[in-house]
């Protein structure tokens, strides 16, 4: 297959899969968006969705969570991980929020990459799910996938999101970045990678990978 026929057949395959994208991160709107995402680094979805329900019924605006002490907030995302600093992070760009851009999440990738705590696959959920703005995050998942495609050389995360917004159309990249998520956690996990359902890596993938299956 070439790589212009392989991207067809993943648009096509996870289409059947995936026809709606929920978002993994329980949230209601841009801030509380944010919050989740950096608390995703290092963690799973389901234990941030544990979380935050207890974080966000005392503060899910930045209003209130600068009135919050980091330590009350470390106590509870304790179980994300990294809380020292998420917590800080938590604080001080809900202060910058306020200072900053009037309480609002601001829909910049900009203005979103300059505040503590948010890199750019964070700040690209944000803006992809939050805004939809046509963005490509890429997590372990779809760094690990594509690379087993044979769709990037899968040399870094940077690498790996240019080729994947090169190869694949535009008006695809929010939902796509979430049904190949889907998709990676469902067939293809990253602990047992030698499951014989990951089919689409069967059909594409690249010789090593496809070697790993068997």
């Amino acid at each position: 297959m070439t790589k212009k026929e392989k991207v067809n057949y993943i648009i096509e395959e996870l289409e059947k899969l995936y026809p709606k994208t929920p978002v993994p991160l329980d949230h209601k709107d841009a801030y509380t968006l944010l919050v989740a995402v950096l608390l995703s680094a290092q963690c799973t979805d389901e234990r941030v969705n544990m979380v935050t329900p207890d974080l966000f019924r005392i503060a899910d605006n930045p209003i209130d969570m600068v009135k919050v002490p980091v330590e009350k907030i470390k106590e509870i995302i304790r179980p994300c991980g990294l809380s020292p600093r998420k917590s800080q992070a938590i604080y001080d760009l809900s202060g910058i929020l306020l200072n900053k851009h009037n309480g609002e999440v601001p829909a910049s990738f900009e203005a979103l990459e300059e505040l503590p705590g948010v890199g750019h696959k964070t700040a690209s959920v944000v803006m992809a799910q939050a805004f939809n703005v046509p963005a490509f995050p890429v997590d372990t998942h779809i760094h690990r996938l594509l690379t087993r495609w044979g769709i990037t050389s899968g040399k870094n995360v940077v690498q790996t999101e240019q080729d994947a917004k090169r190869l694949f159309p535009e008006e695809y990249w929010n939902k796509l970045h979430l049904q190949i998520i889907f998709y990676g956690r469902e067939y293809s996990p990253a602990r047992f990678p030698k499951l014989k359902k990951d089919y689409i890596t069967r059909t594409i993938g690249t010789k090593k990978a496809i070697a790993e299956l068997k």
